[in-house]
């Protein structure tokens, strides 16, 4: 939905929010209408990465069974399961990516309830999914808290229905608070995001960790941003893989940013940073508990903490490119030749 002619910013946005509230009542009220057994989350590289919050919620709160596919896979292995019983939800940013395009159709072949999630309600994506719950990046009514703030919305609404609870209300209804906690850890973190891109611009190879909800944020930042954007090998290790392998590249040069959850896997993360600060010299943390929770109530922390760490961690990256004079827009091969 593009912003009206004549509209403020300020009545673009409540436009836009009347527009998403009636988007996710229209997915809600669907799912209510089916059996729905199972839920699939589908998409690409960050895209995957941010629906995989909506799975780790999901299955840890309820009893339906939930899974993340990359697209091109979901259609290639065709799950037993996918059927009309099923809720599938895709998300691309441009709404163009072919596979997800592909997995959309699949899916509303095997009789599934598709939900896209996309910033172009004309987009391929939109128009081959059922529903459609959009964010609008083009005109610039939504910074990240609008997208982030829609899909919690999306999930925590369907959670009531999988697994009615009031905190998940709770969840909604403080959910308009993101804004602000997102601007105030920014400010927290800057100077610093900053000084980690000083000390490590010379580096060749950074290792991420974390585990829970965090492990689809180090998965995006290692993917998406350091080895897409910023051309730096990287590995997103999960935390308690760790001393399963990974730990023999463990060295004084080695560097290690650890995301430090907020949660049930928080242990998990700190026998592996205890391991690491023994034995580098180049270990960051990113502590979750350091965040400002203002006007969160403290049993929803766990549920805000992975909605905030996206872009704190986005600031890392800013300092790299900052200060390797790396553009994080810079590509090789993505969107200028055929692959």
């Amino acid at each position: 939905m593009k912003q009206e002619q004549g509209l403020s910013v300020k009545e673009g946005q409540v436009q836009m929010k009347v527009e998403h509230t009636k988007q996710i009542k229209e997915v809600v009220n669907a799912v209510k209408a089916k059996n729905i057994q199972n839920v699939y989350f589908v998409a690409c590289g960050g895209s995957m990465a941010s629906l995989s919050l909506g799975e780790y919620f999901i299955s840890k709160e309820s009893l339906v069974p939930s899974f993340v596919y990359t697209s091109n896979e979901f259609i290639h292995r065709d799950p037993k399961v996918l059927g009309e019983n099923s809720l599938v939800i895709l998300r691309s940013h441009s709404g163009t990516t072919p596979e997800t395009v592909s997995a959309a159709s699949f899916a509303r072949e095997k009789g599934a309830l598709t939900v896209a999630i996309s910033m172009d309600t004309e987009s391929p994506l939109c128009q081959e999914a059922e529903y459609t719950v959009h964010y609008n990046y083009k005109d610039g009514s939504d910074a990240l808290d609008g997208e982030v703030g829609i899909f919690y919305t999306l999930i925590f609404e369907l959670l009531n229905v999988f697994a009615p609870d009031e905190k998940y209300s709770r969840v909604v209804n403080q959910l308009p608070n993101l804004e602000k906690l997102i601007n105030k850890n920014v400010d927290l973190f800057s100077k610093v995001a900053d000084d980690f891109g000083k000390k490590y611009k010379r580096e060749k190879i950074i290792y991420t960790m974390a585990s829970g909800a965090y492990i689809h944020h180090a998965y995006s930042f290692t993917s998406c941003l350091l080895m897409e954007m910023l051309w730096i090998h990287s590995n997103a290790i999960h935390s308690g893989e760790f001393f399963h392998g990974p730990f023999e590249i463990t060295d004084f040069d080695v560097p290690f940013l650890v995301i430090k959850g907020e949660g049930a896997s928080r242990p998990l993360d700190e026998r592996a940073l205890d391991f690491v600060k023994k034995y580098s010299n180049k270990v960051e943390v990113i502590d979750i508990a350091d965040l400002v929770f203002e006007g969160i109530d403290d049993d929803l922390k766990e549920y805000f903490g992975p909605a905030l760490a996206g872009a704190v961690t986005r600031l890392y990256a800013d300092g790299l490119a900052e200060h390797t004079g790396h553009p994080l827009s810079v590509r090789r091969y993505m969107w200028k030749m055929e692959y």
